[in-house]
Formats: structure tokens, sequence, C-alpha cells
């Protein structure tokens, strides 16, 4: 019934954990579709090592990206619903079940799930969960159970039925690919819901060099969706860039008027400590979920307010764009 379609690069440790746990699940329902992304490092070995308790299609190409390595996945699958993972997910026991109790109690098209720490994870790992899932962050723009904006699945847990896919076609080779698909997936009228329940635990990055560069990249894709779909972008997406100005301004104020202009900040410092203390019950967590939800929130800002300056108000860079709206629907 469904295809679980998951590009690699160079993650050949972190398919070993994902495969576990998909040989875990109390429905086996599935096809695995492993697509390596021209890896240095490659996934087959371990990919072998579980042909006999799960059914594994392999494929090695070069080098071409995440968003071409799906759709490489899914010319190559055999399901009717294709289902996406990243390699650094771990899929709880009851995921497949969940989704097909869910397919035959409601009629949807496409899917998504939040994602959630594992109590195996490290102090910085669940921090980081905190900072990427938090309410008081950007985790009602991402699909909490509280809702900021119309949910729109991501490719870390994520899923459409086959016709999607022959309507729509496939990922476009940009950062926020999966926005973007999302996005089109509802113009053409196919509904979309959020699976609560269907969650996957999401490991992430855990240096915070990577995860500041990431959040970046996602501000900077959060711009390209703009240009690509104006109608979009909400107030709410440019809220880590007030924040980083907020920052910014309240900093400088301390500086040359008063440290009382610190008091926001302190109050927003005690409110992410105490929330995510309240999420996690561990003090080491919830002290590291404040520096973790600085960064996340500055990096995305950063990123939003230079690729704005730069394509927006500048007009520069704009071949991406242009490229994107010739060569795909």
């Amino acid at each position: 019934m469904f295809s679980i379609i998951v590009p690699v690069y160079n993650r050949p440790d972190e398919v070993e954990e994902l495969l576990e746990s998909l040989n875990n699940q109390t429905t086996k329902n599935f096809e695995v579709v492993l697509i390596e992304d021209g890896s240095q490092r490659p996934c087959k070995e371990v990919a072998d090592r579980f042909r006999d308790k799960l059914e594994i299609n392999y494929y090695a190409k070069e080098n071409t990206g995440r968003s071409d390595s799906r759709n490489v996945g899914m010319k190559k699958a055999k399901g009717d619903f294709f289902v996406f993972f990243d390699s650094d997910c771990v899929i709880p026991p009851e995921y497949f079940t969940i989704l097909t109790n869910a397919l035959k109690n409601e009629s949807f098209d496409c899917f998504g799930g939040p994602d959630a720490a594992h109590e195996s994870f490290s102090i910085l790992q669940k921090a980081i969960s905190y900072a990427m899932t938090s309410f008081f962050t950007t985790g009602g723009i991402r699909g909490g159970k509280r809702q900021m904006e119309k949910f729109m699945p991501r490719t870390f847990n994520m899923g459409f039925k086959r016709e999607v896919y022959d309507q729509i076609g496939g990922f476009k080779n940009m950062f926020g690919e999966d926005i973007d698909l999302s996005l089109r997936i509802r113009k053409a009228g196919f509904k979309v819901v959020l699976l609560h329940d269907a969650f996957v635990y999401h490991k992430r990055r855990v240096d915070l060099k990577k995860f500041y560069r990431q959040v970046n990249i996602f501000g900077k894709a959060r711009i390209s969706l703009y240009l690509l779909h104006p109608e979009a972008l909400k107030l709410i997406h440019a809220l880590p860039a007030f924040f980083t100005l907020g920052v910014v301004c309240l900093l400088l104020l301390s500086i040359v008027c008063s440290p009382l202009w610190l008091l926001p900040l302190l109050f927003y410092i005690l409110l992410l400590f105490f929330d995510s203390l309240r999420v996690n019950r561990n003090l080491a967590i919830a002290l590291l979920s404040v520096p973790v939800s600085f960064i996340q929130l500055i990096g995305y800002g950063m990123g939003f307010l230079q690729s704005f300056f730069e394509k927006v108000i500048l007009r520069k860079g704009l071949e991406d764009i242009h490229y994107l709206k010739k060569h795909y629907k």
C-alpha cells in the first residue's frame, strides 16, 4: 500500500536506525525505497542486512540533491501512497497502523505529521527539538497542536496518493521544496490533513553551527517561496525577522538609554526556560533550550532579511526563480 521514499547522503548509521524502527512496525504494508544520492559512505550494506526483514529497494545515483532523489524514488515506487521521511528520523512502532486506520476512517489525499524528541536523544538534540516544535518559537507554523497558519506538510514526515504525483508532479530543486509542493497540492484542490498521532522522532543537527546554517536557509527559502507563491506569505512568516530586529534594538537601547530595555528579553528568556522545563522536565534541557531557541529565531530571521533585501528590494539573484517558473509546473 505504501512506498516509503528516503533520500540518503553519507548517512549509513542513521539509515540503520531508521530501518530498525521500520522493522518494528506493528503494520508492515509498505516497501522501502532508498535513494543513495552520490554518497561517499553508502548505506547499501546496511540495506542488505534488512532485506530478509523488509521489502527494500535500493538505488544509487550521482549526487543531484534531495529533491531529485525523491523524484527518482517516486518513479521507482510501486505503492499507491508515497510516504517521505528524512534519513535522521526514527519511526514509532504504531505509525503505519495509525496511518492505515486514518485512511480507513477519513478520505484525504495528502497528510503530514509532527516531530518529537525520543528519550534516547542527547540533551542538545532535545533542546533543538524543543526550539523547532515549541509554540513560542516557530512550532505553531510547522504543525504543532496550536496552529498559527494553514498546515503545510514537510518531507521529514509527509505523504500523498500516487494520483497527486501524477497530476502535480514532483519536488522542485530548491530550498523549501516541500512547502512549495504542499502549496501546489492545496491549489489543485486536494485534501490535506495534519495527523497529530502520526509523529516521528527527528534527530536533526547536533552541531549548533550546522543548526544555524540550516535555519538560516529556511529563512532564505521563505522569500523564494514568496516569489513563486506571493499569496502564501503571511505576516507570521516574518516574525523571526521582526524578533531579530527587535533584539538588536533592545540591546542598543539598553546601552544608550537604560538597562531596563532588556526586561522584554528577560521575560522571553524566562518564558522559554519554564515552558521547556514543563515540556521536558529536565533542568539542563531547559537551560540549553534558551540559547538554541535564540539561534533558531535569529538564524531564520537573518536569512529572511538577507534574502528579502537581495531578491525583493534589489531584485538580484532571481535566476533560480526564473528557472523554476520556466521548467516546473
